[in-house]
C-alpha cells in the first residue's frame, strides 16, 4: 500500500518541540518514551503502524497562509517519496491541514503524487471563527507580528477566502485523479474543550451544529465537484461514530475532564483510554478502507474519474 501522510492543521501546539528536534535531524517522536502520545494526531501514528501500515507525519509552518504551508507540505511529500521510495501517498488531513493539501495538489502541481486526500473537521467552506477574529482587528497584529512569525493562516480560512479558493479549484479537482472523502462530527457545547466554547458560540449562531471551530456544513464540503468540461466526481461524506470536537478528531480526549479531575485519576484514564482507542479506531478503519480500495483498483483515481466521464457520456449518474 502506499505511505499514509498526517497533515497537521494551524497552530500545532507540539511545533516547536518537533522543530527544535528536527534542525537536529532527529524527531522526538522516535523516542520510545514519548512515542507520539503527545504530537498533535495522539498516538494516531503509531496506532497505525502498529496494524501494518507505513505512516509519516509532516510538518508544516505554524499559522502560515495557506500558500505557504502548501509549500511546505510539498515538500515534505517529496521527503516522503525518497523516504519510502513511492511515488504517491494517501494523505489524511485534519483541520487547516486539509486546505494546505487541497491547494498544494491543485496549485502545485502535486495531483499526481497525491492517490487520496480524507480530510477530518476541515473548514472547507471557511469558519465565521476566522471572520470573527479579522473582525474585531486580528488583521493588524498579524501585520505587526510579521516580521517575527506568519499568522496569516487566519485569514486562510475566512468564509470568503476559502469560497474563493473553492471556486478557483473545483474544475481542476473535479478532472484530477485525486481520490477526495470528508469526515465530519460535532460534540455538545459543555464537552467542547473549554477555551473553544466561545468559538463554539460564534459558530453554532452563523452555521449551526459544530466542532467548536468548524460546523458540520463546512466539514462536509460539497456532494460532487463538477468541472466546465461536464466531468463530475462524487465526493463521498462520512460521520464519525460518536460526538467529537476538533481536539478529540485528533486523538485528545475531553479535555475539561481531565483538567478537572487530573490526570493521575485512574478512573478518568481508564475511560480517556477507551475513547481515545475509538478515535484511533476511526483512523485505522480510514487505512483499512484505503488499503481495500487499493487492492480492487490499484488505479483507483484514473479508474473514478473515468467512471465519472463515462457516466457524463452515458447520460446516467456514476
Amino acid at each position: 500500500m502506499y505511505p499514509i501522510v498526517l497533515a497537521h492543521g494551524i497552530a500545532r501546539p507540539d511545533y516547536l518541540i518537533d522543530t527544535v528536534f528536527r534542525t537536529l535531524n532527529l524527531s522526538v517522536y522516535d523516542f520510545g518514551l514519548l512515542s507520539d502520545r503527545l504530537h498533535y494526531f495522539r498516538g494516531i501514528g503509531s496506532y497505525l503502524r502498529k496494524h501494518g501500515f507505513e505512516v509519516y507525519h509532516s510538518n508544516v509552518s505554524f499559522a502560515a497562509d495557506v500558500e505557504t504551508r502548501a509549500r511546505d507540505l510539498k515538500k515534505e511529500i517529496h521527503r516522503i517519496q525518497r523516504k519510502s521510495g513511492k511515488d504517491k501517498v494517501h494523505i489524511i488531513a485534519h483541520s487547516m491541514g486539509g486546505l494546505d493539501a487541497r491547494y498544494m495538489i491543485v496549485n502545485e502541481g502535486m495531483a499526481d503524487a497525491v492517490i487520496s486526500l480524507t480530510t477530518i473537521g476541515t473548514p472547507h467552506w471557511g469558519t465565521p471563527m476566522a471572520d470573527y477574529v479579522i473582525k474585531m482587528g486580528a488583521d493588524k497584529l498579524i501585520g505587526l507580528f510579521k516580521m517575527f512569525i506568519n499568522l496569516e493562516g487566519i485569514s486562510s480560512t475566512t468564509t470568503y477566502s476559502v469560497q474563493y479558493f473553492n471556486k478557483q479549484a473545483e474544475a481542476a479537482e473535479a478532472e484530477n485523479t485525486v481520490f477526495y472523502q470528508t469526515y465530519c462530527s460535532f460534540q455538545d457545547r459543555e464537552r467542547v474543550f473549554f477555551l473553544f466554547q466561545m468559538a463554539y458560540d460564534i459558530v453554532y449562531e452563523a452555521e449551526g451544529i459544530n466542532d467548536g471551530l468548524v460546523s458540520v456544513r463546512s466539514q462536509t464540503w460539497v456532494d460532487e465537484l463538477v468541472s466546465p468540461t461536464g466531468v463530475r466526481k462524487p465526493v463521498p461524506h462520512h460521520e464519525f461514530p460518536f460526538k467529537a470536537d476538533h481536539l478529540e478528531q485528533v486523538g485528545w480526549w475531553h479535555l475539561n475532564k481531565m483538567l478537572k479531575v487530573g490526570w493521575w485519576n485512574i478512573f478518568a484514564i481508564r475511560e480517556r483510554n477507551y475513547h481515545e482507542t475509538r478515535i484511533k479506531e476511526v483512523y485505522l478503519s480510514i487505512a483499512r478502507q484505503l488499503a481495500a480500495l487499493e487492492r480492487k483498483h490499484p488505479y483507483l483515481p484514473n479508474l473514478v474519474t473515468s467512471n465519472v466521464i463515462q457516466s457524463q457520456k452515458k447520460g446516467t449518474q456514476p
